[in-house]
């Protein structure tokens, strides 16, 4: 076993108790550091990496993650302006041929 992969298992086990008593003492930081510590760990372990690399890639994968929210928040918006433009038009063609009967 080599030191990153030992290393990693440490890692591992330090972020499960650091998330375990951030959850148990309601320090939500805490809890989402010892999940990062844990993430980083497992990447370590399983293939083997250099903490750096492990971070790294962890880091990158926050960034895709933050990416994607943005674009899915856009996308939110989006739908629920062309929803409000169809019920508003919809609305307008009953206004027009309620008026249209009118006379």
């Amino acid at each position: 076993m080599n030191w990153d992969r030992l290393e990693g298992q440490w890692k591992q086990r330090r972020g499960k108790a650091v998330g375990h008593w951030g959850k148990t003492m309601n320090d939500e930081l805490s809890a989402i550091l010892g999940k990062y510590e844990e993430l980083v760990g497992r990447l370590q372990e399983k293939y083997g990496i250099a903490k750096d690399e492990a971070r790294h890639r962890v880091d990158e994968y926050k960034i895709i993650v933050e990416q994607l929210k943005h674009a899915n928040s856009k996308l939110v918006k989006l739908h629920k302006a062309l929803s409000n433009k169809k019920k508003s038009d919809k609305g307008q063609m009953k206004l027009k041929a309620s008026s249209r009967k009118r006379k």
